[in-house]
């Protein structure tokens, strides 16, 4: 059998960053991982309708800053700040830190964005359309929008 690697790690001296920006004492590092995949978990979950492909989490002593990457910015925001206002309430609620900010950036191309493709492959899936129709347009429409190349399976 072949080794896997994984996608980030192999791209990350490359291209990519990290997705968790911090340091912490060999003690603290296992809570601190933890309440990261809490984190990114809970915001997926809530903002399952705001088109998330990624999450950045940063710490600085006490501070924690979340970005959030979406296609919908207006979702996450909300009504002059009010959902913004409440995602740093439970959050603070979750890790039990007292500064906490969170920045909105939006994703330009959503159609080249890997993570949102199959994503929405996904809920087409889910809506029972055909799979080689909706991965057919998938590749047909990231193509459009100028991605280099696309590769999609589906098991």
């Amino acid at each position: 059998m072949g080794q896997k690697t994984h996608p980030f790690g192999f791209r990350l001296a490359i291209h990519k960053d990290w997705r968790s920006k911090w340091y912490a004492s060999s003690k603290d590092a296992p809570a601190l991982i933890e309440q990261d995949y809490k984190i990114r978990k809970f915001l997926k979950e809530k903002l399952k309708s705001a088109a998330i492909p990624k999450i950045i989490i940063e710490r600085a002593a006490s501070r924690l800053r979340v970005t959030l990457y979406t296609a919908r910015p207006g979702i996450v925001i909300g009504r002059k700040g009010t959902e913004l206002d409440k995602l740093k309430e439970e959050i603070a609620a979750l890790t039990g830190n007292k500064e906490i900010y969170i920045d909105v950036v939006e994703v330009k191309n959503p159609e080249v964005d890997a993570q949102l493709v199959a994503e929405n492959v996904a809920l087409q899936m889910e809506r029972r359309i055909s799979f080689k129709r909706a991965m057919k347009k998938a590749v047909q429409t990231a193509m459009d929008f100028g991605a280099q190349g696309i590769k999609i399976r589906c098991a």
